[in-house]
């Protein structure tokens, strides 16, 4: 579950550099050095991004309850303390380091919703509400010798609530820059939507699967199992070629990064929302 701390890494790594560019500031500098004790390490980073926003139809600071945006609340001379919640954080409680970011575009009025700051996972002020998950009781169900990873723990998300959590001067990457939330939000997007091309592995999975039962069953030959087959490994392998092309057409940004094809990483978040569920029903239909 490293690809949203990834995309976050690398949506802060141009927009940084391009909010010193303007205000100069030095956070690029404490990004890239905050990185680097990431990389030594070998530690996980959950990107937390998601508010739990409220009345959709008013911004942060127009919100009867204020911590349903994260703020900054106070600060002093070693750092700030921000207050708020982030909601739908998945391997969040696995993770080592939280990246915490604005979830939409924000105006003057919303400046102390303008933070980005990293955060250890255990930080004092950090409580976890955890979630259950569909593949929870799987864990409990014995056979977990035949798979391979993290076979005795299923997938878990949380909602993250801040009471005063502390982040030190040179944690925070964004502090009041609001006109940068928006940049920031849509460069994560669009490494995020690329970055589902994972589910083609999954799709892999099954289809090899699909394929092994059609064997058992002593159908590997009949025209409507090969059809179904043939439909599965096509939508797999669209969703693939979605993502690797929003890669390729990528250009390179001020920082030095490269950022993917925007509409192409957007047609392959659309197709993980539709063709695995229709992979997973010509699966069942094999197997019936």
């Amino acid at each position: 579950q490293r690809c949203v701390g990834m995309d976050a890494l690398n949506s802060l790594h141009s927009t940084t550099y391009e909010i010193d560019e303007k205000h100069g500031t030095d956070y690029h500098k404490r990004f890239l050095e905050f990185v680097k004790m990431i990389q030594k390490e070998n530690l996980v980073i959950g990107g937390a991004m998601t508010d739990p926003k409220g009345d959709r139809s008013k911004g942060p600071s127009e919100q009867d309850d204020p911590d349903l945006f994260t703020r900054i609340v106070d600060s002093d001379e070693k750092g700030v303390y921000v207050s708020g919640a982030k909601a739908h954080q998945t391997g969040c409680i696995n993770s080592h380091w939280i990246i915490l970011m604005p979830t939409i575009r924000l105006t003057q009025n919303d400046k102390e919703y303008a933070i980005v700051g990293a955060i250890p996972a255990d930080v004092k002020g950090l409580t976890y509400i955890y979630g259950r998950q569909s593949c929870d009781t799987r864990v409990m169900e014995g056979g977990g010798d035949i798979d391979l990873g993290n076979a005795k723990f299923g997938g878990q998300e949380a909602m993250m609530i801040l009471d005063r959590v502390f982040i030190p001067w040179d944690k925070l990457f964004m502090n009041g820059e609001f006109e940068f939330a928006s940049m920031l939000v849509e460069r994560f997007t669009c490494y995020h939507r690329r970055s589902y091309v994972c589910k083609t592995g999954l799709g892999d999975v099954l289809i090899g699967a699909a394929a092994t039962i059609a064997d058992y069953n002593g159908v590997p030959n009949v025209s409507h199992i090969k059809d179904k087959i043939i439909e599965m490994t096509h939508l797999n392998e669209t969703i693939f070629a979605a993502g690797i092309a929003s890669s390729h057409q990528g250009h390179k940004m001020k920082s030095g990064v490269y950022l993917n094809d925007d509409m192409l990483a957007q047609v392959c978040k659309h197709n993980v929302t539709r063709f695995p569920y229709e992979i997973s029903r010509l699966a069942q239909d094999i197997a019936v």
